[in-house]
C-alpha cells in the first residue's frame, strides 16, 4: 500500500511539471511590452485584416506585446479603416501620417518618438 501511495505522489508531481511546462502563460513582461505601450500612448494605430500574412508577421514581430497595440480589423470596422484612408494591409497610422506595409520596430518606435 505504501508503494502505490509512493507511486501515486511521484506519477502527480510529474503530471505536474508537464502540464506548468506546457503552459502559454508568459512569466513576466515581453520584451516589446514598452514599445507597444508607448505606441498606444502616442496614439498610433495598426489596421489590418485576419487574413493578411503581412498583418500576421507584424504581429508576430511585438510576440505577446501586441496585446498593448491599438489594432483595427478592417474585415469588422471596414468604416473607420476607410476613414483612416488605408488602402492595404497593414497600415500604420502615426501622428496623423499613414505608413502603409509591415514596419520595423525601430522605425515605429523614431516615428512615434518611443
Amino acid at each position: 500500500m505504501k508503494l502505490i501511495k509512493k507511486m501515486f505522489m511521484v506519477m502527480s508531481v510529474m503530471i505536474m511539471l508537464v502540464v506548468v511546462g506546457c503552459s502559454n502563460t508568459p512569466a513576466g513582461p515581453s520584451e516589446n511590452d514598452a514599445l507597444a505601450q508607448c505606441l498606444t500612448e502616442q496614439g498610433a494605430v495598426m489596421y489590418g485584416t485576419e487574413w493578411c500574412s503581412h498583418c500576421k508577421n507584424q504581429k508576430a514581430s511585438f510576440g505577446n506585446s501586441f496585446q498593448y497595440i491599438n489594432y483595427v480589423d478592417c474585415d469588422k470596422n471596414g468604416a473607420a479603416c476607410d476613414a483612416a484612408g488605408v488602402t492595404g494591409y497593414p497600415t500604420w497610422v502615426v501622428n496623423g501620417q499613414n505608413y502603409p506595409g509591415a514596419q520595423q520596430l525601430g522605425r515605429l518606435a523614431s516615428l512615434a518618438g518611443c
